[in-house]
């Protein structure tokens, strides 16, 4: 007769965040910014089909990097989340932090009883009538939640561009200077000389907090090549 095999809590939670942050670790980073106006998401994405960066609501928008397939689950998920609740109660009631607690279940339901934990990293963020009132969460794969300020990186090379962005942002830069920065972030490889990516090859986003109701709005074409041309080169 032959033992059951046996595996200890400990490595299979430990095998399963390793498996997740392969998984990650594979995608293009994202990253998100705040500006004197609003908030700004950029990533390099050649494709216009299948989106990185999304509306969720009014003013509160959702970023991931890992398996399109999954967090485009999760999106869904959130856009009848967010629907549901503003019917049934008030728009005003449709907040970043109950999404972010809602898909934080999910997440976290999955990595502990699921064989296989969702490769995916997310961004729920909602603007604000003011720059201190913004809201920017970042999730992990295993449904924990960190409340972020300034700017955010997800992806494999998270935390060198992290280091890259510190260098460069500052409170109540305009967008122009932002999205230079994010472009220029997204460019900088680990070794080598620094690419500037296209515009054609960006996905770029923002939840203007000057615009009445719907604050999200995608920047593409002439408008993101305008921006980006706005800030002088170094």
């Amino acid at each position: 007769m032959s033992m059951p095999f046996y595996v200890s809590p400990e490595q299979l939670m430990k095998d399963r965040a390793d498996y997740a942050r392969k998984g990650i670790a594979r995608g293009r980073s994202v990253v998100v910014l705040q500006y004197d106006d609003g908030i700004a998401f950029a990533t390099e994405n050649p494709s216009r089909a299948l989106h990185k960066i999304s509306e969720i609501y009014d003013r509160i928008a959702f970023a991931a990097v890992g398996k399109y397939n999954e967090f485009e689950n999760l999106r869904v998920a959130g856009v009848r989340y967010a629907d549901l609740r503003g019917y049934s109660y008030d728009r005003q009631d449709v907040n970043a932090r109950g999404l972010a607690n809602a898909y934080a279940q999910t997440l976290g339901t999955v990595f502990t009883t699921e064989s296989k934990p969702l490769e995916v990293e997310l961004v729920v963020a909602e603007v604000g009538d003011r720059a201190e009132a913004d809201q920017v969460y970042r999730l992990s794969y295993d449904g924990s939640v960190a409340d972020e300020h300034g700017y955010v990186v997800m992806g494999g090379e998270a935390e060198r561009l992290g280091v890259l962005l510190a260098d460069g942002w500052r409170p109540g830069l305009p967008l122009a200077e932002v999205l230079e920065l994010a472009v220029r972030v997204l460019g900088t490889p680990a070794e080598g000389d620094p690419r500037r990516i296209p515009a054609s090859q960006l996905e770029v986003a923002v939840l203007d907090r000057t615009r009445p109701r719907r604050a999200f709005r995608r920047l593409s074409g002439v408008a993101l090549e305008d921006l980006l041309g706005a800030v002088p080169q170094p």
